[in-house]
């Protein structure tokens, strides 16, 4: 049995990168803040997922440059993670555009907003859930040599939750009704959840002799 193998820091030697296609899907963090003066910020990071249950940890990569969000999240010390649900793919989509700072990407999409409890940064009304988050830290990331790369890692403890009563079925998150979006490498791929398999972890296994 013979597989491609390659070193990323030597080149991949295929038509497109294949490292985010392979670590797929992930999910989208859809993130809000604001600045110093009050401004919205929203935009969509598919480097994001959970850290830690108890309490609650999430968090999200931004590369070659320190983005507004980021530098929104060290000043005001808050922001929104909302998720995106597969009717809301084209608004997520518009607001993953450049644009100049001060900018409401919100408005830009067409998006409503709504007040969020615990943060100011406010959330956005048709997400499927958003947590409301209070920032940790932020990390400029190294590689194995120890140098700084033009990467960074911030972290947000999760100090409310959102849940679209829609896809709340006899106090069950409904993850197939809701269709959350994931990435899945190149130039615009993504996936809709909308079926789901149960597999019980094993409480003890035995190998087979």
């Amino acid at each position: 049995m013979s597989d491609y193998f390659y070193e990323p820091s030597k080149g991949h030697g295929l038509p497109h990168n294949p490292f985010k296609a392979i670590v797929a899907p992930r999910p989208i963090g859809w993130i809000s803040s604001l600045d110093k003066q009050g401004r919205v910020n929203l935009a969509p990071y598919s480097f994001f997922n959970a850290f830690a249950e108890t309490p609650p940890v999430i968090g999200f990569c931004t590369s070659h440059v320190r983005k507004d969000s980021v530098n929104n999240i060290d000043e005001t010390g808050e922001f929104v993670a909302n998720f995106c649900g597969a009717d809301l793919a084209q608004e997520m989509n518009i607001t993953s555009a450049s644009v100049d700072p001060g900018v409401d990407e919100m408005k830009l999409a067409g998006l409503d907003a709504a007040v969020s409890t615990l943060v100011k940064p406010p959330r956005i009304a048709r997400a499927i859930a958003a947590l409301e988050c209070k920032h940790i830290s932020t990390t400029q990331l190294k590689n194995a040599k120890g140098e700084l790369i033009d990467t960074w890692l911030t972290l947000g403890e999760v100090v409310g939750v959102h849940i679209n009563d829609e896809f709340l079925k006899d106090g069950i998150f409904d993850t197939a009704a809701a269709r959350p979006l994931g990435r899945c490498g190149y130039k615009g791929d993504y996936v809709e959840v909308n079926t789901l398999f149960e597999m019980i972890r094993p409480k003890e296994y035995k190998a087979s002799k």
